[in-house]
């Protein structure tokens, strides 16, 4: 298994060093040069398996000879082993056909635990076996963060640097981000939007001076690992609802576009997935541009789901690959045309591929809390302000297919807007009941990449 840039100017790469290197040098995204296929009775077979084995069975076809199928389970299972519920991602049914996949039983509460907790385990062994030590550097809306550094804490061989946008992340995902003790992780509270925090990352892996003296690596959602892991869910979902007897929707509340991208990989591989509804808040740049081919970045506004909160989309370039029949040199035309003049116009042909793969909507601020407020009412439960967009997106999209609406943080992590909507701040889980009294470390830093590059090689070297 091999992995080629969507730019189509970088050298083809091995799993494991695709996941190690992440953002590739002429600045694309790796994705697969193939999608492994599963047949209906290799689907079949996975109905009530457990998470772990699932994950296996999904995973293995893409890690090609990185790692050996012991250790691979290995990681597997150390993963999942902290997560809060057998199940791993359990389903729960809202109302007639629709569903809500629960992806916030990992130990940050979001979904990224399931993608960060496997990479640290696989960047761990990785770094075992050859000694080499690595810097990390993340740009966070908020998740992505705080599941990266609950991932790397401690461990011998990383250096974590998140970058979060000052002020713009709730206090519960700042909070999981400051106040870990170990000294290889640190957060930096950035002067600006999320945007900001993932075009400075962007710019250190530009920098190839600066990438190759501190070893840099990326865990964002750019890294392919990422991508792969969040396929899991889709499968484990999706074969809970009868698949592959019958096809199943699902709607995603997205900003990046990664988790999203991940059922699209399940729907190549083989699962029958009806539709993939993204679901945007009032940054609602995705929806816009499926409705009408322009992509054009207008400027974040704060919002009520601040991991949402975003404008130019990083995994879109993956869709934007697949939609240009693969074609890096067009896709890189594309992203020129985004950095030179501040958006693109998509051609006909690639537009209606994108259309026929994805369906879209928003939800304004309104909309959302009043989702809250009307879910707490008809059924008791209590969704977080990004489940919320997507549950509102999701009711307009229902069909004859069983819908998936994915669940990507717990309420508690949100506790303002939840009781804006309710009137009920939603408590955090017992382990993390003293999180508010804990001390906070962090440190403020300009928007300015001289300064970031100085700020990490001085703590690295410390």
């Amino acid at each position: 298994m091999r992995y080629v840039s969507t730019r189509g100017r970088a050298p083809a790469l091995t799993f494991e060093e695709a996941m190690m290197t992440g953002l590739a040098r002429d600045g694309g995204l790796y994705v697969p040069e193939s999608v492994p296929a599963l047949s209906p009775d290799e689907i079949a077979a996975l109905a009530g398996l457990p998470y772990e084995d699932v994950a296996f069975r999904i995973m293995r076809p893409f890690t090609g000879e990185a790692f050996g199928d012991d250790a691979l389970r290995g990681c597997i299972a150390r993963a999942y082993a902290g997560f809060g519920h057998a199940a791993r991602a359990p389903l729960v049914q809202l109302g007639p056909n629709h569903f809500l996949l629960e992806l916030f039983h990992g130990p940050t509460l979001a979904f990224k635990d399931f993608a960060m907790q496997l990479i640290g385990q696989l960047f761990e062994l990785s770094l075992g076996r050859t000694g080499r030590r690595l810097t990390i550097v993340g740009a966070t809306s908020g998740d992505t963060g705080s599941a990266a550094i609950e991932a790397f804490r401690g461990l011998a061989n990383v250096d974590v640097f998140i970058l979060f946008p000052r002020g713009r992340v709730s206090e519960v995902q700042r909070r999981q981000m400051t106040t870990p003790v170990e000294p290889n992780v640190h957060a930096i509270a950035l002067d600006g939007d999320f945007d900001d925090c993932q075009a400075r990352v962007k710019d250190m892996f530009n920098d190839f001076a600066f990438r190759d003296e501190v070893g840099l690596a990326g865990v964002n959602s750019i890294n392919w690992a990422r991508v792969l892991a969040q396929v899991v869910y889709y499968v484990t979902a999706a074969t809970a609802l009868g698949a592959p007897h019958r096809a199943v929707d699902f709607t995603v509340p997205t900003g990046n576009f990664g988790d999203i991208y991940a059922g699209r990989v399940a729907q190549r591989m083989g699962l029958p997935v009806g539709r993939l509804v993204v679901a945007t808040n009032q940054n609602d740049i995705l929806d816009r541009c499926l409705r009408t081919g322009e992509y054009r970045p207008t400027g974040v506004l704060p919002s009520a789901s601040p991991s949402m909160d975003i404008q130019v989309s990083s995994n879109f370039e993956r869709a934007l690959f697949d939609a240009h029949g693969r074609d890096g040199e067009a896709v890189a035309r594309l992203m020129a045309d985004l950095r030179e003049t501040g958006g693109f116009r998509l051609a006909p042909e690639p537009l209606g591929r994108l259309r026929e793969a994805f369906a879209s909507g928003r939800a304004s601020e309104a909309e959302t809390l009043a989702t809250i407020a009307r879910i707490r009412a008809e059924t008791g439960e209590v969704l977080c302000p990004h489940t919320a967009v997507g549950v509102k997106v999701a009711a307009e999209h229902l069909g004859r297919n069983p819908m998936v609406t994915l669940a990507t943080a717990h309420p508690a992590k949100f506790p303002e807007a939840v009781e804006a909507a309710i009137g009920i701040r939603p408590p955090l889980p017992n382990r993390m009941a003293d999180l508010y009294q804990r001390p906070e470390r962090v440190t403020e830093a300009p928007n300015d990449l001289a300064a970031l590059e100085a700020l990490i090689r001085d703590r690295r070297a410390a």
